[in-house]
């Protein structure tokens, strides 16, 4: 019989990636607050945020799969979120401009009825190009950066700002796909074309 999964988040984002993957799932809010404690480094506070959501879902769920996951930006050890309105976003990208930052997501996937848990997280390096003020409003005038971590994103006009990518692009626009995978596959979540491949 074929666990179910249950996609903890609302990023449409990570929606593409699993089902680019050929992964079936289903997808359930979490009612968590994400913390944005200054004290805890990108690697804590993602962990704590994609932990939280997965535990805010899981009891009504025993037997799916919860996987959920927290995305965020950090340039010179400061976290970055997501910005508050458009001036902020428009002030976040300039920060970014000419620089490379980091990129973390931390997944953490459960399964409480068989009390099992596995977390990681994934960090990639990202360089932005040297941007004119005009050519950060063209950008940001063709997304919505309100709901992006440092107000952007690798996919669709990511080129217009990116120079390059150092590690996992998928970990850029919001779950690393390859460990993500790997991870699911503990749990007995597999592709959907996958069962029949060897016959």
């Amino acid at each position: 019989m074929r666990r179910r999964l249950l996609l903890a988040s609302s990023s449409p984002r990570r929606r593409e990636l699993l089902s680019a993957a050929n992964i079936e799932f289903d997808i359930v809010s979490p009612d968590a607050a994400e913390s944005e404690s200054a004290a805890l480094s990108i690697r804590e506070l993602t962990t704590l945020n994609a932990t939280r959501k997965a535990l805010a879902v899981a009891p009504a769920h025993p037997a799916s799969v919860i996987l959920a996951a927290d995305t965020l930006v950090a340039l010179d050890g400061r976290v970055i979120g997501k910005p508050a309105d458009m001036e902020d976003a428009f002030a976040i990208v300039r920060r970014l401009s000419g620089r490379e930052h980091q990129v973390c997501t931390s997944v953490f996937i459960c399964q409480a009825e068989h009390r099992q848990t596995h977390s990681f997280y994934v960090i990639s390096h990202v360089q932005f190009r040297t941007l004119s003020d005009r050519e950060i409003s063209a950008y940001l005038a063709k997304i919505n950066p309100l709901d992006k971590a440092g107000a952007y994103a690798a996919q669709g006009h990511g080129r217009e700002i990116i120079e390059r990518i150092r590690g996992s692009y998928t970990n850029v626009v919001g779950l690393p796909m390859d460990e993500t995978l790997a991870a699911l596959s503990r749990f007995g979540i597999e592709p959907h074309h996958a069962a029949g491949a060897s016959r």
